[in-house]
């Protein structure tokens, strides 16, 4: 199987598992931003730790990353751009009811609002300085 095949075979896989687990549905999401239910933020911590915990497995059993370095989970400076590109990020997730991936998932589904959010979002990427 080609590289780029595996990678379409990952992601199809993913945004279906974002689907079921609710991570495409607005209403879960204004639930999670609102403070009225905490399901999906709890898959989100969960994916942030299994990757946290797999990186690690990765890294010291040796392996390495697709262009042959070392795999490595290093300590990034926090700095007010940090905090300027997250509070941009929740923003925007918190309008559109989508971040990235979940705007991918519900163009999947066929949600318009989905094609909207990867829109906007190329657009942003396309006019970035």
């Amino acid at each position: 199987m080609s590289r780029n095949m595996a990678f379409l075979l990952f992601g199809t896989v993913f945004g279906f598992a974002l689907s079921r687990v609710g991570a495409s549905n607005y209403d879960l999401i204004y639930a999670m931003f609102s403070g009225q239910d905490f399901k999906l933020a709890l898959v989100i911590i969960t994916a942030i730790v299994t990757a946290a915990i797999g990186m690690k497995i990765l890294a010291l059993a040796g392996n390495k990353g697709f262009r042959g370095q070392e795999i490595t989970v290093s300590k990034k400076p926090l700095n007010k751009y940090n905090i300027y590109g997250g509070l941009i990020f929740g923003t925007g997730w918190a309008m559109s009811g989508a971040c990235p991936g979940t705007a991918l998932a519900q163009v999947g589904e066929g949600k318009l609002l989905g094609l909207f959010t990867c829109s906007v979002s190329s657009s942003g990427l396309i006019y970035m300085p």
